[in-house]
């Protein structure tokens, strides 16, 4: 047994999976338009630290990552697509992720 040895972050497909803004659903882009604009946000969660504990994205220091939540068509809960974006302020990230099952994958979301 060790002590104060950090398990390995899992293999984080962020580094080769990129997605262009324009590529993702009209609700990703328009969750994307109102993190730009500061809200108003349709969820209480939208906007909380996202705490990636998973390590499925590049390490950075605790509330760096904010999560908001993208519209599915037909679900009655928050569904589960995220946009997850890290950076200050909130209104200019400097990365964003897309997920569209519940934080098992993410893609870089790349724009113009």
């Amino acid at each position: 047994m060790t002590t104060g040895a950090q398990v390995p972050a899992k293999e984080s497909v962020t580094e080769t999976a990129t997605v262009s803004l324009s590529a993702l659903p009209p609700q990703a882009q328009s969750t994307h338009a109102k993190i730009l604009a500061g809200g108003p946000f349709p969820y209480d969660k939208d906007g909380i630290v996202f705490g990636n504990r998973e390590r499925r994205l590049p390490v950075k220091a605790r509330g760096y990552y904010r999560e908001y939540t993208v519209k599915t068509p037909g679900e009655r809960s928050r569904g589960p697509r995220r946009l997850v974006c890290g950076g200050t302020p909130a209104t200019q990230p400097e990365v964003c992720f897309y997920t569209d099952d519940h934080y098992a994958s993410f893609r870089r979301v790349t724009t113009p």
